[in-house]
């Protein structure tokens, strides 16, 4: 298991044996599709299924509600392998984010309900926070929850919505009090099958990231029962919002990783077998030097990775940690996506070698889960005390 270095806490023979596990299952049933899942613009259904079967969407669930009862830790291990295998694009790290959402918040009405359709696959999990005007900044979201007699009207729009053609379950930031700022935020939970009112927008077109099903979601007077309020009490959205962020912007950092011992991995056999000049590509200085220094930034981002999970396990990592995480990470990746593709030279620009795929899958990862400006600003704030 070449994951992440040991370390006292982290990982232990539960996390190397799932990761055995879980590594030939995705070998077996996402790796021979990603060329097709990249044309059709959505990951197959079937495949949320058999990771379901297998515990790997459950992995860090309650047993009593159909999940493993492993530690978080587990499904950075998932998001580390999915970039691993060089891809990027199957929402994941989205129904890991809501899984914990339910997990944390719900009532326990709510977590039999919606947990085991989670951890099982039945259920794709989506979470609803960006809108047309608002990305970032939360506190300011237009969507409209209103209690009109026993149900909640739900109204508004969300815009770059992972997993939005096929999420069954969708957790909707919106405003139930328009006039209490950050205490007027909660967390509606739809259930998409038979809502009337909502609708779909259509997939968009994105530069990378092209077998992820990423849409606008409509809400025209949507019908919410009372039971589906987060935790059932108002007010309360921002508060779990800013709780979860870290677990958010940590899975993001733990992709990204995996992404980068890809590419590494690709680069290092091209390089080798191509030649120029009469010699392999591997043996000119430059080529050495660049992916020296590519191993370094993996192996310094790798350290500190350890940390932080070990941290998410003990419940002890803070948001501004998670910030650099995920700011660090994503800009490592994207360094070393850039400098992978050019010792590829011209093959790199072309989309049949896996190079190019990582290349335009990485920039997003600087912009979802809060941009890494915005991420710099959290920092900067825990320093400026």
């Amino acid at each position: 298991m070449s994951v992440f270095a040991a370390t006292a806490s982290w990982p232990q023979e539960e996390h190397r044996m799932f990761y055995d596990s879980a590594s030939r299952l995705l070998d077996d049933e996402m790796v021979p599709n990603i060329e097709k899942w990249n044309d059709q613009g959505v990951v197959d259904r079937a495949f949320w299924t058999k990771t379901g079967e297998a515990g790997i969407l459950g992995a860090a669930l309650p047993e009593e509600f159909g999940g493993a009862g492993a530690p978080i830790s587990f499904d950075a291990v998932t998001a580390y392998l999915q970039g691993r295998k060089g891809e990027s694009s199957w929402g994941f790290s989205i129904q890991s984010i809501v899984n914990h959402y339910v997990a944390a918040y719900g009532t326990d009405s709510q977590k039999e309900r919606w947990l085991p359709k989670l951890a099982s696959g039945e259920y794709v999990g989506a979470i609803a926070m960006t809108e047309p005007g608002t990305g970032s900044d939360l506190k300011s979201v237009k969507t409209t929850a209103e209690l009109v007699g026993n149900e909640y009207v739900l109204n508004g729009s969300k815009i770059f919505i992972t997993n939005g053609q096929t999420a069954d379950l969708i957790i909707v930031v919106a405003k139930t009090d328009k006039t209490m700022g950050t205490k007027g935020v909660s967390l509606l939970v739809l259930e998409t099958e038979g809502a009337d009112g909502f609708t779909r927008g259509r997939n968009l077109k994105k530069l990378g990231c092209k077998a992820n099903d990423t849409s606008e979601l409509f809400f025209e007077d949507v019908r919410v029962p009372p039971e589906n309020l987060l935790g059932g009490e108002e007010g309360q959205g921002f508060y779990q919002l800013m709780k979860q962020l870290p677990w958010e912007r940590l899975i993001i950092a733990c992709l990204a990783l995996g992404v980068i011992d890809f590419a590494i991995d690709e680069t290092v056999r091209y390089v080798q077998d191509r030649k120029a000049f009469g010699q392999r590509v591997m043996d000119f200085q430059n080529t050495r030097f660049k992916l020296a220094e590519c191993k370094t930034k993996a192996e310094v981002l790798r350290s500190f990775l350890n940390d932080c999970i070990a941290r998410m396990d003990e419940g002890t990592l803070d948001a501004a940690t998670a910030s650099m995480a995920k700011y660090w990470g994503t800009q490592v990746q994207n360094e070393i996506a850039n400098e992978c593709l050019q010792l590829h030279g011209g093959y790199g620009y072309m989309m049949e070698y896996p190079i190019a795929r990582i290349y335009a899958d990485s920039r997003v990862q600087m912009i979802y889960g809060g941009s890494n400006e915005i991420m710099k600003e959290l920092i900067a704030r825990s320093i400026d005390i």
